[in-house]
């Protein structure tokens, strides 16, 4: 699915990255997966979908810009991300908090 001009992998991704797994109306983003530089609306879909194991993040890595919100295109770099209070700094819309719980999934914290 192509979301603001972004191919977003997933399991049935819809026009703002929420997909079959994670599809409340605060589950904005996508995330470039450090393995293969490709968005994937969440850990899941790239489980199901990618012919390889995710790699995380590395620390030194967190000013690459790796989440896309879905609510208006901006790509945040993962240090933003991580700082923005679950919120986007560009159009405001709010971001799910319990993805907190997933981090480690993505990002080597």
């Amino acid at each position: 699915m192509v979301v603001h001009g972004v191919e977003v992998q997933g399991v049935d991704v819809d026009a703002r990255t929420g997909c079959a797994h994670f599809r409340s109306e605060l589950d904005l983003i996508a995330i470039k997966f450090y393995c293969c530089g490709r968005f994937y609306a969440c850990s899941h879909c790239h489980d199901e979908l990618a012919d390889h194991p995710p790699t995380v993040w590395p620390r030194d890595q967190f000013d690459i810009k790796a989440i896309l919100c879905g609510s208006c295109g901006t790509e945040l770099s993962i240090r933003e991300y991580l700082k923005c209070s679950f919120r986007c700094p560009n159009c405001t819309a709010a971001f799910n908090a319990g993805c907190a719980n997933h981090f480690d999934r993505y990002f080597a914290i």
